[in-house]
């Protein structure tokens, strides 16, 4: 996985939706502004490996787009290079002022954002940050705390089931996104003293191209073929990655048995969590991410700039990239209802027919 970690510099805090107008002395894109109508792009990644793109992101930022009135097209390229490329294209070639994006690696990234702003378009980075990229603004959670939250969780899950001398496998997310090494980065930082003290020792360390869920499958089943079973812990850098080891798991007759680890408080995952199956989640207010992203898109694309408060290290370009990073929270079965409450989910969703029972008992009425 690639070793560039960001930067945090923290130079103020920024409370979600008070970013702060200032003039338009940065230089960069004339074109937002300019007396064109203002029109916002926006490329999600894919709706493959998390529900969150297409039942989060997309809802949260069309909303927050229409309440504007501000014209927009979001689009998404469905795990496909040369599609994301097209579509940037695309959207150039329309008119957008504006360009969001979630990139799928940092080369594709980098040259989609070069592209809009040699043609005058404005750029954001939606989530993940493009090494060596050009964009104006970057708005995430703090990656390296949600990886954080993993480790800790784990060590939590594990304790609770008195487990001595636990055997852990990693399954990381794509080498290609920075987000993943930042995850690794949290999460090593709890469990490296770990297998350093000889407390817990680590039984398989891979990452899954592209997130993709089915080849976390297979990767997990070698991981628990290779160790003869002996796997104790798993840390899954996401939900979807979690339900994978845990299908591996439960052909094994191991499931509930060994804890693991996700990320984005999916409806499957929290329902894994609720029957025993994953030890926790990592919950990312995608709306309030969504609100501060368009919060800044609706300013480029009306000619205003607008002071963030944080600046993130871009390891590869040099650059102190604008930033918001919001806080992320863990779950665990005794609050899955928080999830709910916040409007990410629905209680229907969750508390389907199979799952009926296991809310009642986590108090979700």
């Amino acid at each position: 996985m690639r070793k560039g970690l960001l930067t945090i510099a923290t130079v103020g805090l920024l409370a979600t939706g008070g970013l702060a107008a200032c003039g338009d002395d940065s230089g960069g894109n004339d074109q937002a502004g300019s007396g064109q109508t203002p029109k916002i792009g926006v490329i999600l990644p894919d709706s493959k490996s998390s529900a969150r793109w297409e039942g989060a992101d997309r809802k949260f930022l069309q909303e927050a787009f229409e309440a504007a009135g501000v014209e927009y097209d979001i689009q998404n390229a469905q795990g496909d290079k040369t599609q994301f490329q097209t579509i940037a294209d695309q959207m150039i070639t329309s008119g957008v002022t504006v360009l969001m994006i979630v990139n799928l690696d940092s080369g594709t990234g980098k040259a989609v954002l070069d592209k809009a702003k040699s043609q005058g378009v404005a750029t954001i980075d939606y989530d993940r940050l493009t090494l060596g990229g050009s964009a104006e603004y970057y708005v995430s959670f703090d990656n390296v705390a949600v990886g954080k939250l993993q480790g800790e969780g784990l060590v939590k899950c594990l304790g609770e089931k008195n487990v001595k001398s636990p055997a852990i496998a990693y399954l990381n997310g794509s080498p290609t996104d920075n987000n993943a090494t930042l995850f690794k980065s949290g999460y090593d930082s709890v469990l490296k003293p770990k297998f350093d003290a000889k407390e817990y020792t680590k039984a398989a360390d891979d990452a899954v191209p592209d997130w993709d869920n089915a080849q976390a499958a297979t990767i997990f089943e070698q991981q628990l073929t290779k160790t003869g079973g002996k796997i104790d812990g798993v840390l899954a850098a996401n939900d979807g990655l979690g339900n994978a080891a845990i299908s591996i798991l439960k052909k094994n007759k191991l499931n509930g048995r060994v804890p693991v680890t996700g990320q984005d408080a999916t409806p499957e995952g929290l329902q894994n969590i609720l029957a025993g199956d994953q030890c926790m989640t990592v919950y990312k207010a995608v709306k309030e991410e969504a609100k501060a992203a368009s919060d800044l898109a609706i300013g480029l694309a009306k000619g205003e700039r607008k002071e963030t408060g944080q600046t993130v290290k871009d390891p590869e370009g040099g650059r102190d990239v604008p930033s918001v990073l919001l806080t992320p929270k863990a779950i665990y079965k005794e609050n899955v209802k928080d999830v709910i409450a916040d409007g990410y989910v629905t209680k229907d969703e969750i508390c389907t027919e199979a799952y009926a029972k296991f809310c009642t008992e986590a108090g979700i009425s």
